[in-house]
C-alpha cells in the first residue's frame, strides 16, 4: 500500500507555482502541485489534509534556499516536492556545482525533517527549442545529481527528460517554457505515479497527432512569441529584474486544502 500523506508543502519557482494552467476562481494559476494536493486531499477526510505552496516565479535556487527552505522545514510536512535550478542553468556563466550544492543541501534539510521528498529532472528542451543545445550539459549533470539525490529511499525522482512526449508543443504554453494544461495534469500523474498510486492514465503516452502548421503560420507563432515572451524575459536579464520580485508565495500556510 502507498504511504498517506496529511500534508504537503510545494517548494520552487514557476514550474511549481503552475504557471500557465487553468485560473483558479482566486486569480491564481492551478498547477500540478495544486492537482496533486487535490488527489492526495481525496483519499481522506477533506479536513484532514493541509496543502501549502511556496512557490514563486523567476526564483533561482539560492533563493529558494533562503527564501523557502526555512519555512518548508518549520511546517513539518509528510511531504515536500522540491523544483529548482533550471532558471539558473538558463542564465549564462551558471555555476552548476553551486547549483547541486544548494539543490542538496535543500534535499538533505528536508528529509531531516522526516518528509518524503520528491525531486524532478528537467525536459530536453533540445527536441523542441532551436538554440537550447548550450543548456544541454548543465541539464545532463543535474539529471545525472538528482538521481543520486534519488538513491535515498525517502526521495522520488519524477524523470520528465525521458518522456518524449514533452516534445509536443501542446504541453506547453504560448511562452514556451511553461506548461499548458496538459503538460500539468501530466506532471501531476508522473508525480502520484512516483508516490506509489495506480495510474489514471499513461502520462507519457503521445498525444494524437496535431494538424500540420504551414509555414507562415509558423513565423506568425515565432514573431509573436519573440515580441511578447523572449523579449521581455531577455529584458530582465539585462536590468538584474525577475517576474517574481515582490511577489508573495502562492499560499503561504499549511492550510486544509479544502
Amino acid at each position: 500500500m502507498p504511504t498517506t500523506y496529511r500534508s504537503y508543502v510545494a517548494v520552487g519557482d514557476s514550474f511549481t507555482e503552475g504557471m500557465c494552467d487553468d485560473l483558479l476562481p482566486d486569480g491564481q494559476y492551478r498547477g500540478w502541485a495544486d492537482r496533486v494536493a487535490s488527489a492526495l486531499a481525496d483519499e481522506l477526510v477533506a479536513e484532514d489534509f493541509r496543502y501549502a505552496n511556496l512557490a514563486v516565479r523567476g526564483k533561482l535556487i539560492g533563493q529558494i534556499h533562503d527564501e523557502q527552505l526555512a519555512a518548508a522545514t518549520a511546517m513539518g510536512a509528510d511531504l515536500v516536492t522540491l523544483a529548482g535550478g533550471l532558471n539558473d542553468v538558463l542564465r549564462p556563466g551558471c555555476d552548476i556545482a553551486q547549483v547541486e550544492r544548494l539543490l542538496g543541501r535543500c534535499a538533505g534539510e528536508l528529509r531531516a525533517g522526516g518528509a518524503t521528498v520528491v525531486l524532478f529532472t528537467s525536459t530536453d528542451p533540445t527536441r523542441r527549442l532551436g538554440g537550447s543545445t548550450r543548456l544541454l550539459p548543465a541539464i545532463l549533470r543535474m539529471k545525472a545529481f538528482v538521481h543520486e539525490l534519488g538513491q535515498d529511499d525517502g526521495v522520488a525522482v519524477v524523470d520528465l527528460f525521458s518522456a518524449p512526449c514533452f516534445d509536443d508543443r501542446r504541453l506547453w504554453a504560448e511562452d514556451r517554457l511553461h506548461l499548458s494544461p496538459e503538460g500539468h495534469r501530466r506532471v501531476a500523474a508522473a508525480v502520484l505515479e512516483a508516490l506509489g498510486r495506480p495510474a489514471a492514465f499513461d502520462w507519457r503516452a503521445p498525444l494524437p497527432p496535431a494538424a500540420p502548421r504551414g509555414a507562415a503560420e509558423r513565423l506568425r507563432s515565432d514573431a509573436r512569441w519573440l515580441g511578447t515572451h523572449l523579449g521581455p524575459w531577455i529584458g530582465r536579464r539585462l536590468t538584474g529584474r525577475s517576474s517574481g520580485d515582490g511577489r508573495p508565495p502562492k499560499r503561504a500556510e499549511l492550510l486544509p486544502y479544502r
